[in-house]
């Protein structure tokens, strides 16, 4: 029932890899825990199922590993109890924890200039597909697995945009300046020597990975290794880093909220909101310098006999 259920939130739902994975190991933890007690995991009971959670608690989860925890048993109960292999659902009354959103960390424009500028000096066919992948990644705010999952089809005739197919397979544009473009412009030109085999050519960013294309996790690497050539910390740097960047300097120039939702590809824009208090900060600094009562005047003095009188 595990694999039906996961090749439903794949087919019907379209669950990206890595939620489907996320969602297997959840729910494979929750029915080695069960197994312990001598209960199958299609056979649990509400109270059977906050004892895991309490223990997940106690081992000292996060709340936000909790909550996706709590995720997995609701999908995965409903499930079972739609295709009739249950009478209920022990799963529906199960608290999700309450989770504050993190403050991103973040990166100064200068300090993106400056890794940009890093790149930059490397003309070699490796250092033009680095420094495509800064321009792109900062400049359209894409999450790392949709840019190195880009087929070169989503690259517009024109360079002027990318068709992005994000989380739940919603599709979206993501239109590119000119920085960006002139860079995508040079990357083409040497991507065919990045080419290995038939699976990679469909990618915009090709590799010799099992996938075909570039991992996650070599583009950190990059990253982190260019960091030191820009005076950043390593320990600052990854592409989710840049992705915040890219949400964090259109917010201060003034950008609406709703774009930038729209931009990131968030389906809920309370997603979005963790961005706020950069916007506030802005808005804060427009009253200060702006509204006639943030400065206001020092009070005239009276003459001496007027304040004797008072």
């Amino acid at each position: 029932m595990l694999e039906s259920f996961l090749e439903m939130l794949a087919v019907e739902r379209g669950a990206s890899g890595n939620t489907l994975l996320a969602y297997r190991n959840d729910l494979l933890r929750a029915e080695a825990f069960l197994r312990a007690r001598g209960i199958a995991l299609e056979a649990a009971g509400e109270e059977d199922l906050r004892a895991f959670l309490r223990a997940e608690s106690t081992a000292g989860r996060s709340a936000a590993t909790l909550a996706r925890r709590v995720a997995a048993l609701r999908h995965y109960f409903r499930f079972l109890y739609l295709e009739n292999r249950r009478p209920d659902d022990p799963a529906s009354r199960l608290e999700t924890p309450r989770r504050v959103p993190p403050l991103p960390r973040l990166l100064s424009e200068s300090e993106v200039l400056a890794l940009i500028e890093a790149a930059r000096s490397d003309p070699s066919p490796r250092g033009l597909r680095l420094l495509a992948l800064l321009e792109l990644g900062y400049g359209t705010g894409l999450r790392v697995s949709e840019l190195v999952a880009l087929p070169l089809s989503a690259v517009a005739s024109d360079r002027s945009h990318l068709l992005v197919r994000g989380k739940g397979g919603r599709e979206r544009i993501a239109p590119l300046g000119e920085p960006a473009r002139a860079c995508l412009e040079r990357w083409l030109g040497v991507r065919p020597m990045f080419l290995a085999g038939p699976r990679s050519t469909r990618f915009l960013f090709p590799s010799t990975s099992r996938s075909g294309h570039l991992t996650r996790q070599r583009v950190l690497q990059l990253l982190k290794e260019l960091a030191p050539a820009a005076g950043i910390d390593p320990a600052r740097i990854s592409p989710h880093v840049l992705r915040h960047a890219f949400a964090t300097h259109l917010l201060e120039r003034g950008a609406d909220l709703r774009a930038v939702q729209t931009l990131l590809g968030h389906a809920d824009i309370a997603s979005t909101q963790v961005y706020t208090h950069v916007q506030s900060r802005h808005l804060s600094a427009v009253v200060s310098r702006h509204h006639p009562l943030a400065r206001r005047p020092p009070r005239p003095r009276l003459c001496p006999e007027a304040e004797e009188e008072r």
